[in-house]
């Protein structure tokens, strides 16, 4: 592939980290329906993200291992091998939350079935023939990815600051893998930009790609909370309102539109990189202290030192 970029927006050095996958695992037994007490409508819109991410984060790895050939650049080659390792541990991560919401008697297959469309048929892979075409379509699904991890990062920085979810005594499993999964994306938020540039970098398919996946995320997102709501056992009347949603953001447990809408001119500037928001630091240190990412740092010592002796 070509690199016809002529504008190179500047990452800013110190952000960059070496990634890993962390092979986490959580325990849902204790977790209720309404892990935001009191707030089923705050608490279904976030428990889309179970609906949206196993799918579409095998759709990001599936995408990425098809791209690996083209990288020329050992450090993005490295970074890209570990953003696949976190994106598939993202996705069964969210994958297991499932199981535990039919349980509560909540099945989210109606809607799965339809996000697993979505990724694996309408966004899948294409019978092209070999050159430009093939390649094309790669290109317009690394720059959707590019779009789509600006707002990953976005939440991910917002749920590690989100302290009204611990004030309003969020269910702290439900916590550990949000803030886990969103320092992750954190620090590697820059992969899928870089791998956008390395590869192309136009930037009117950085602004096309962009309308499509930000449309596809509100109106995803807007279909899920309704699903949920709809769908919710415990709800005689279960309706999603935009004036919940708004109420969610002024109290602090769902992010603001204002934030929302800042985010736009954002990734449009030309001189855009991902580095130059969110803090590397911040999301190193949750990895630290966080129950499932320490138990998993922990347990892998622990084989390596047992492999290690044997």
């Amino acid at each position: 592939m070509s690199n016809t970029a002529s504008l190179r927006p500047q990452p800013v050095a110190s952000e960059h980290t070496p990634l890993k996958a962390r092979k986490v695992s959580f325990d849902w037994a204790d977790t209720p329906l309404h892990w935001i007490p009191g707030d089923p409508s705050s608490t279904h819109t976030i428990n889309v993200l179970h609906l949206l991410l196993p799918a579409g984060e095998r759709w990001f790895v599936h995408v990425y291992k098809q791209a690996l050939p083209y990288v020329r650049d050992p450090r993005l080659r490295a970074d890209v091998i570990g953003f696949i390792g976190q994106e598939a541990m993202h996705s069964q991560a969210h994958d297991d939350v499932l199981p535990h919401l039919r349980e509560l008697g909540l099945d989210p297959t109606p809607y799965t079935a339809q996000v697993d469309w979505l990724f694996e048929k309408l966004l899948g892979d294409r019978t092209l023939p070999p050159g430009r075409a093939r390649e094309w379509w790669l290109k317009e699904r690394v720059a959707m990815i590019a779009a789509i991890e600006h707002y990953t990062a976005f939440l991910g920085d917002w749920v590690l600051n989100a302290r009204a979810l611990d004030a309003r005594g969020a269910d702290p499993t439900m916590l550990d893998l949000l803030r886990w999964h969103g320092a992750e994306e954190v620090e590697h938020r820059s992969v899928a930009f870089d791998l956008f540039l390395h590869l192309d970098g136009d930037y009117r398919r950085r602004a096309r790609t962009w309308a499509t996946a930000f449309t596809a995320l509100v109106f995803l997102w807007q279909r899920g909370t309704r699903f949920f709501m709809a769908n919710d056992p415990t709800l005689t009347d279960g309706k999603a309102a935009v004036r919940d949603f708004l109420r969610g953001g002024r109290q602090g447990v769902l992010p603001t539109p204002g934030a929302m809408l800042r985010s736009i001119p954002q990734y449009l500037s030309r001189r855009y990189h991902p580095s130059r928001y969110g803090s590397t630091e911040q999301a190193l240190a949750y990895l630290e202290r966080s129950p499932a990412a320490t138990a998993a740092a922990t347990s892998t010592a622990t084989t390596n030192t047992a492999s290690g002796g044997a």
